[in-house]
Order: C-alpha cells, then sequence, then structure tokens
C-alpha cells in the first residue's frame, strides 16, 4: 500500500504476485529464504504495475491531447472567441489599408509562414531586402492598427 497508495492497486498487485509465484519453475530448495524471495517478487510486480499504469495515463493523455481542440480558449469562452473574430477582422481591413507590395510581403510571411529565403527568392530580390521590407510593412500595419484601435475606443 505504502508504494502504490490505492486499495485496488494493492489488490491487483497481490493477485500478480500470486500468479508469478504460482508460474515459478524452480522451486525454492532453502525455505528460510522464502520470506526476502516473496518481499523481491512483490518490488518487482508493483514496478511493474506502476510502469503498467503510467504507460496507459501516457496513452490517455496523448490520445486526450489529440482530441483537444486547438483554441480551447476561445471554444471555451464566447467573450475571448469574439474578441479574436473581432481583432481578425481589423487585421484584415487594416491589411486592405496598407499598399499590396506591404501586404503581399506580411501575407507570405505570416499566413503563408514562408522563410526569408522564399520570399527572395518568389520577389527577386535579396533576404535583407526582405527584413527590410517586412520591418516598415510591419511598421505600416501597426500604425494602420493603432489608428483603427484609436477610432473604436472614441
Amino acid at each position: 500500500m505504502a508504494r502504490l497508495g490505492e486499495r485496488q492497486a494493492v489488490d491487483e498487485v497481490m493477485q500478480e504476485i500470486a500468479l508469478a509465484a504460482v508460474a515459478q519453475r524452480a522451486p525454492l530448495e532453502d525455505p528460510t529464504k522464502v520470506a526476502p524471495w516473496l518481499y523481491r517478487l512483490a518490488v518487482v510486480q508493483t514496478l511493474l504495475y506502476r510502469r503498467k499504469r503510467g504507460r496507459g495515463r501516457k496513452l490517455v493523455d496523448r490520445y486526450a491531447e489529440r482530441l483537444r481542440p486547438t483554441d480551447t480558449d476561445e471554444q471555451a469562452d464566447p467573450l475571448a472567441w469574439l474578441l479574436a473574430d473581432e481583432r481578425r477582422r481589423l487585421v484584415r481591413e487594416a491589411l486592405g489599408q496598407v499598399p499590396v507590395r506591404d501586404a503581399e510581403i506580411l501575407l507570405l510571411k505570416y499566413s503563408e509562414n514562408w522563410s526569408y529565403r522564399e520570399i527572395a527568392s518568389r520577389l527577386g530580390i535579396g533576404e535583407s531586402a526582405v527584413e527590410a521590407r517586412l520591418h516598415r510593412a510591419r511598421a505600416k500595419l501597426r500604425g494602420v492598427l493603432q489608428g483603427t484601435a484609436a477610432e473604436v475606443t472614441t
């Protein structure tokens, strides 16, 4: 009980110990060694049980993680969902207000998850130019969004 903590687990391990003792092929020749042998058998069966339970818990956790929705906070909280939806709408509108060249590079980077190298080859420019353009495009988008936020709050 000290190693397992659950009464049901103790019952299961005791059954496993009995099965392991019966399945022992080589009988003990010295009757004075029965107690240490049973103790060792109990420790081994307890460890095997704990390992089996741990693997079962990991399997259940992995299965639960796979079934868990990705946006749990948004789905659980209607206010969070509404705010996220509003944020997406504001970003879409702000992208429509920045120059097309800036919107394109922002979309390639953040919607398509392209690397600087991929964007550079697509646009026919160097990677440092991509970094500079992204920096300027983010600043323009930030300015438009801050202007939108100021309009919303007033």
